[in-house]
């Protein structure tokens, strides 16, 4: 994988997204940044998450959940097969209250390679439950595959980011205009 490729768009969506955007086209190209040990590397890092035993359970995992939460995305939550394999990810681990010194708090019980896959999809689960659905959105851009969490007041994001895709619409619609 070449350094261009791990310069992926969009970073800093909540994980579930995230880990949807580690997809994306690139001049016409699909690009996977979990194809290769450094972009599951970088990903997993961007995540705080430790570089795994077994890399390639963790990156089918990842893909597994990435497919499941992409086509949640992709129907509105419609689709019952990608539901039943959603929560075939979630079915995965389990969430154990604790008490700890600092008080009440969580342990996530899920074997390792699915840890960051279960996390994914729990996150989908959050971002649904404490987001509308229309905020949840696909860039507007027709050869973009990403998705973001439109946070802003207004709830008018279009774009995944203003200086590619926005840009390149705008630039698209002056052309049109001017005849050019």
């Amino acid at each position: 994988m070449n350094k261009a490729a791990l310069q992926r768009p969009l970073r800093g969506e909540p994980i579930a997204l995230d880990l949807v955007n580690t997809e994306w086209n690139e001049a016409g190209q699909r690009q996977d940044l979990l194809l290769a040990d450094e972009g599951l590397a970088v990903w997993l890092a961007e995540q705080g998450m430790p570089w795994p035993a077994s890399p390639e359970n963790v990156r089918q995992a990842l893909a597994a959940a990435r497919a499941a939460i992409r086509q949640c995305l992709e129907t509105d939550d419609g689709n019952p097969e990608a539901l039943e394999a959603l929560n075939a990810i979630l079915a995965r681990g389990r969430v154990i209250p604790v008490m700890r010194g600092a008080g009440p708090d969580e342990a996530i019980e899920v074997q390792e390679h699915w840890r960051a896959a279960w996390l994914a999809a729990r996150g989908y689960l959050d971002l649904r439950a404490r987001w509308p659905r229309e905020r949840i959105r696909a860039c507007a851009h027709p050869d973009c595959i990403l998705y973001f969490l439109d946070a802003t007041r207004s709830g008018t994001r279009r774009w995944c980011d203003m200086r590619t895709c926005g840009n390149r619409a705008k630039a698209r619609r002056y052309h049109h205009r001017h005849g050019r």
